[in-house]
This record gives C-alpha cells, structure tokens and sequence, in this order.
C-alpha cells in the first residue's frame, strides 16, 4: 500500500521569530518552500541538513513574480501545495497627524495585506486541488486601536476580513486567522527602541513590563498552533474564516 503523501508548504517570513520556529517544527513531516529576503546562517545550517525537504526563495512578497515562482517552486520540486502559513509582516510607528503617515499605511498594507492578494491569487487553484489550508498571522491589534499603530492595526484587520472572505469564496480551502499572542520577536524590540517617542506612556509601559519581566511568549507556543493548523486535514474544518487566539479553547487540540 502507498505511503501517506508527505504535505507541501509555503511559508512567507521564515528567516526569523515565529517563522523560523514553524519551519523547524513543519521540517519534521513536510516539505516546505520559504519566501525570505534574509538568508541568516540558522537557515542556511536548516537548508544544508534538508535540502530534499526544504526550498529557500530568496525575495521580496511584495512581488508578485516572487510569488508566483513560489507556487511553481513547490510543484515543481514536489508535486503539489497543501498549505500556507502567511507570516510575513512589518509595523510602523506613526501618529495619524505624522507627514510621513500616508507612505507608512502604503508601505505597511503592502507587506501586510497585499502580498497576501498575491500569493494567495497564485496559489488558489492549487489549494482548492488538494483541500488545502492557508493560515494568516494575523495580531490583536486587527481588533485593537493603540495609537501610532494605525497602519498595522489596519493592516491586520484586513487581513482578518481576507481570510473571511476566502473562506466563503472557497469551501474546499480552510482559512483560519491566528492571534499568535505578545512574542518575544523582533518586532517586540522595535517597539522598545523605537515608539517610546509616539505610544503613549500606558501603552508603551505594558509592553515593556511585559519584557522586564520576562512574559513575552516564547515564539515556540504560536509556532506550535500555526503548524499543526497547516497540516490537519480534518478537525479545523469548522473553524474556517475565524479569528482565534493560540490559546483559545477551540485551538486547544492543536496545543501539546
């Protein structure tokens, strides 16, 4: 009898923080093409010890050929595409009265939003073949309101609502939107350095007291839940076109 199909990945934003942790964690049972425009020596050690298993596409998600070769990456090196993990993301720090506030909502919404349109056009048909599912890193923040954060509150929010709309458009295709929790990435430590100037003092102090005393969440947690979404096949199904947290009741099965 044949053996189970090993599953094919996309995932955007696996050079670092959650990324990374999902593809180390997916690299046990998957094959898995990355979109990065960093090659850090982590994932070039990660790429030398799996290079059956593990593609890296050097590029920018802002392009849409970058992601249309993704999707011919994975089937031509392996067959077919079963699941996305939509990670990339970026944040800017601007008051809405700032005069650079309209290039950073552009700049944000292209990584954050439409880079998803893109890959997500690209990969569609493919998804629908194999059933597949596409999971979006989505953030509290798309049903938040802090200040300076306007264009990645945004941007998530959108996404959120993408992922709705994906999954009323496509049944075969489950969408699931994760709030991956306060982490410990690098985004963490943009916002220590750079936003004490615009955040206001309550908002920019939780999140430091959050780092001072060691709470933010290992990106292990997130990455746990993200992976094991990408590859169930069945028991996410009544879960399609939500927003939940990691940590939610109804992701507890997906939590070791």
């Amino acid at each position: 009898m044949a053996g189970k199909r090993t599953p094919t990945i996309i995932l955007t934003g696996g050079s670092r923080g959650i990324g990374l942790a999902c593809l180390k964690k997916l690299l046990k049972s998957s094959n898995l093409i990355s979109i990065s425009r960093s090659y850090p020596r982590e994932l070039e050690d990660l790429v030398k010890s799996n290079p059956d298993r593990l593609k890296v596409l050097n590029g920018d998600v802002r392009d849409d050929n970058t992601n249309r070769s993704a999707v011919e990456l994975a089937l031509k090196s392996f067959g077919s595409l079963d699941g996305l993990i939509l990670n990339s993301g970026t944040i800017k720090f601007e008051k809405l009265d700032s005069p650079k506030t309209l290039d950073s909502f552009k700049d944000v919404f292209d990584i954050n939003f439409f880079s998803l349109v893109s890959i997500l056009n690209a990969a569609i048909p493919h998804l629908r073949q194999s059933k597949g599912r596409v999971v979006f890193v989505s953030s509290g923040a798309s049903i938040g309101g802090i200040g300076s954060w306007g264009s990645y509150n945004a941007s998530k929010a959108a996404m959120n609502s993408l992922c709705r709309t994906l999954a009323n458009e496509e049944p075969d295709i489950t969408s699931i939107a994760v709030r991956p929790g306060v982490v410990d990435t690098e985004m963490q430590n943009e916002l220590r350095t750079k936003a004490k100037e615009v955040m206001s003092k309550p908002n920019y102090d939780h999140f430091y007291k959050l780092y001072e005393t060691s709470k933010l969440l290992p990106v292990e947690k997130p990455a746990e839940v993200i992976s094991n979404l990408v590859l169930d096949h069945q028991s996410q199904k009544q879960l399609t076109g939500q927003f939940l947290s990691w940590d939610s009741e109804e992701l507890k099965p997906f939590r070791s």
